[in-house]
């Protein structure tokens, strides 16, 4: 009855007038963005934080979530009429969503991923409504040296769990942390690592930082990926008549949506992975339980449907340690995790009962959201392949100009803009040398919040560091985390182990 009493005010609150349209605005832009190549959520969410400023903490959360999941679906439109991935989850759409849209099956393909997002996220939202409440509960048990430890080991997950090497993870999580410092301290009120720059007393915009790091280095990175030519010839004509799937391609797809739910569901909940490694997993698994692997990567319909329906379930689920224990897994989670910051809403266990209004309410807009994105979608494929035929040399500038307008009317301040010129180069620099920026991100918001509760931590043991190991939580979690340094250590000294030259053999008689 509890349970049923919190989703009436969820759906109370996700039913108001402002918030409906708020939600109805995440869903089509986040559609909208995801659907161009290259671009991505991260970016997306970057470009229009500025746009939630103004709104209450609920529809602000309500439209950057609708603005991710919209990504999500959108995603795998361009994978699959012109195999570039709209977002890297989508990549694996690629695989066999190309091959279907060469062979005239492209409104089919496009027809399953949206029944796939759907089936995955309304799957993902029914886990997220039973176990983050319990998990709420769990966390009000935990202590600052609890929450330190449970940081900490989020941040080693996500910079070793990383698809890149965990050594370039760990150095960008130890990058953001640096950045996280810059400002006033809380506590004593001095300025640190401002260098004197009265622009810094409160440290680096997080706006700035993540619409340089993500919005502009993708913008830059995508101008040399991507040709023009491509998306208005390779584009093929969807009707709806061509979107009708057949008996044949509903009883491939039942089971691996299913299976891909379920492996997404899993992965998205886990620190440091979320929907790209979801999606791939569920493809690897389809292919390995699959009669004829063979089919795959030549227009099998259950290599598109088990990864959109992993990368939907996992978009969802990402949301329950976020905002039952206030550990984003990935960098969107992260930037959800500021936006509630700066919106004054402290994550955490304490969020479902302080304010359920933003909780149940968040979640109730996921239902409404998901809904939304099926029925936009389908009647509107057709204006997503118009959309790919806009030239890329119109595209970005246009996006660009957006940026620095949504960073400068946050502040009113041109110093934020050079931030982003700044952030954009050191983005696209980190991803010529092959660094993830999404570690720094983690590392930059989570590090205040690390240092908060290490302060009170040590105030409360007077000093005393074992107050670390001797809390079972705590100790725990610090456990796990030097499980995964021994790991990623013993990875890199068996890989120089295999790379030193085997000793010569001596000739005989020599």
């Amino acid at each position: 009855m509890e349970l049923l009493a919190n989703l009436a005010l969820g759906f109370e609150t996700a039913f108001s007038p402002t918030n409906l349209l708020y939600c109805f605005i995440g869903v089509f832009l986040g559609t909208f963005v995801g659907v161009l190549p290259g671009i991505g959520s991260l970016a997306t969410i970057s470009m229009l934080l500025p746009l939630t400023f103004h709104v209450p903490p609920t529809t602000a959360l309500v439209m950057l979530a609708g603005i991710y999941y919209g990504a999500s679906y959108g995603g795998s439109t361009a994978a699959i009429l012109l195999n570039l991935p709209g977002t890297p989850s989508a990549a694996v759409a690629c695989l066999d969503g190309y091959p279907m849209a060469k062979k005239g099956r492209a409104g089919v393909a496009l027809f399953m991923t949206t029944i796939a997002s759907f089936v995955g996220g309304s799957l993902g939202i029914i886990i997220l409504t039973l176990f983050s409440p319990k998990l709420a509960e769990v966390g009000l048990m935990f202590g600052p040296a609890d929450y330190f430890a449970m940081m900490l080991l989020g941040l080693i997950a996500a910079a070793t769990l990383t698809s890149g090497s965990p050594v370039k993870g760990i150095v960008m999580v130890l990058v953001g942390l640096c950045l996280g410092m810059v400002g006033t301290d809380v506590q004593t009120g001095q300025q640190r690592f401002t260098f004197g720059i009265p622009e810094l007393s409160d440290g680096f915009s997080l706006v700035a930082l993540a619409m340089g790091l993500f919005g502009v280095a993708e913008v830059i990175g995508s101008i040399n990926r991507i040709k023009d030519k491509r998306s208005a010839e390779d584009a093929p004509k969807i009707t709806f008549r061509s979107m009708v799937p057949s008996g044949e391609d509903w009883r491939r797809s039942a089971l691996p949506m299913a299976r891909g739910t379920g492996i997404g569901a899993f992965f998205g909940a886990l620190p440091g992975t979320g929907g790209t490694i979801a999606s791939f997993m569920a493809y690897a698994v389809e292919k390995k339980v699959a009669r004829e692997p063979s089919r795959f990567g030549k227009g099998a319909v259950e290599g598109v449907t088990a990864p959109e329906s992993a990368n939907n379930a996992a978009a969802q689920t990402a949301f329950i340690p976020t905002l039952t224990l206030g550990i984003p897994g990935d960098a969107v989670m992260a930037l959800m995790l500021g936006a509630m910051i700066i919106a004054g809403v402290q994550p955490g266990p304490r969020l479902v009962a302080e304010h359920p209004e933003i909780f149940w309410g968040l979640v109730a807009s996921f239902w409404i959201g998901n809904v939304l994105l099926l029925v936009l979608n389908i009647p509107l494929i057709g204006i997503w392949v118009k959309m790919l035929q806009i030239p890329y040399r119109i595209l970005y500038p246009a996006i660009l100009l957006f940026i620095c307008i949504g960073v400068f009317s946050v502040n009113n301040n041109v110093f934020d803009i050079y931030l982003v010129l700044f952030f954009g180069m050191l983005g696209y620099l980190l991803m010529l040398l092959k660094f993830e920026p999404a570690p720094l991100l983690l590392g930059f918001i989570l590090g205040p919040l690390m240092e908060e509760h290490l302060r009170r931590a040590m105030l409360l043991s007077r000093g005393d560091p074992t107050v670390f190991m001797e809390r079972p939580i705590s100790a725990s979690f610090l456990a796990v985390a030097a499980i995964l340094l021994l790991w990623v250590a013993f990875g890199l000294v068996r890989g120089m182990v295999r790379r030193a030259p085997a000793p010569s053999t001596p000739v005989a008689g020599a």
